[in-house]
């Protein structure tokens, strides 16, 4: 039965463990030098309407390094839903390829992807989702924390896309997600319902505040993301004057734990949502959470393209 990623609520607690132990394996070897071509001859068409630097970069080198190959398929290419129809894109992808990661602007583009197409979709990132970071970020903080259950996550931002997968990879691993938010920017209630339901079940906590420093307040992680994201350009001036007291700055870093991390899932707008400061601080971790979406990625193509049981 073909299965697809389009968000975190589509895997179980459990799924999402195997997944992490796989992703440590293919970590490993990697640092080690040893080859692991789990994916020979597989090929990966990937559908960029935005610019990317992780996710392209991430998925080629994943491919290579699995031993198969992608093809970058830039906006100009293809034109989904213009030059020709979603439907009729799937269906000729799933006759050359084997797998379909999308980027894209509207999460019905990758949900009617996955609809039409005998092969595994993957979302890249949609205007509601964004699992494959939220997977990596969720294997950073289990690195380095040792465990995910009960570990206190101050999301302080706008509650877009990311706050949505921070949402459900909270409620399915345990842990305890505060999301600061200006009014009016905050997160989707039936999210945040669907997700706090689940929590409950997995012994963790989501709540939704409207003060960053109430938030922060003995965090273990402290994570944020821009105040205006791809496509909101227009918005750009009205969401700095909305979002003034929402940049995880020095002082915010003060009131969380003395060993906070803290986490940005990249591009920064520095001296908007986070400073310098903080973004290249002792506390920062952004640069192994970017890393680690290479291996998390591995780890999905090889269980959904390589019909992999971890």
């Amino acid at each position: 039965m073909k299965k697809d990623l389009l968000s975190i609520s589509d895997l179980t607690a459990s799924e999402i463990d195997s997944l992490f132990v796989l992703t440590a394996d293919l970590k490993a070897q990697q640092r080690k030098g040893i080859a692991h071509p789990l994916l020979p001859g597989k090929t990966l068409g990937m559908i960029f309407e935005k610019p990317s630097l992780r996710t392209r970069v991430t998925f080629e080198v994943g491919m290579a390094q699995l031993g198969g190959r992608a093809i970058y398929l830039a906006p100009t290419d293809i034109q989904v839903g213009k030059r020709e129809t979603v439907k009729d894109v799937a269906k000729n992808l799933e006759r050359w390829v084997d797998g379909i990661v999308a980027r894209t602007f509207t999460h019905q583009t990758v949900e009617e992807l996955a609809r039409h197409a005998a092969i595994p979709v993957i979302n890249g990132l949609s205007d509601l989702t964004h699992p494959c970071q939220i997977l990596a970020d969720l294997f950073t903080l289990q690195e380095k924390c040792g465990m995910l259950h009960g570990v206190k996550v101050a999301y302080i931002g706008d509650g877009n896309n990311v706050c949505h997968s921070w949402l459900y990879g909270a409620a399915k691993t345990g842990i305890e997600l505060h999301v600061a938010c200006p009014k009016g920017y905050e997160p989707d209630a039936g999210i945040v319902a669907a997700s706090r339901q689940e929590a409950e079940a997995a012994g963790g906590r989501i709540t939704l505040l409207n003060d960053a420093k109430a938030a922060a307040e003995r965090a273990d992680v402290l994570y944020t993301d821009v105040w205006t994201s791809m496509g909101q350009e227009a918005e750009a001036a009205k969401r700095r004057h909305d979002f003034r007291g929402f940049q995880v700055d020095a002082a915010l870093v003060r009131l969380a734990k003395p060993d906070v991390l803290v986490m940005h899932c990249l591009p920064a707008h520095r001296g908007e949502e986070i400073t310098d400061e903080v973004l290249d601080g002792p506390h920062s971790i952004v640069y192994d959470e970017a890393e680690n979406r290479l291996h998390v990625q591995k780890a999905i193509l090889v269980t959904l393209l390589g019909h992999h049981t971890p």
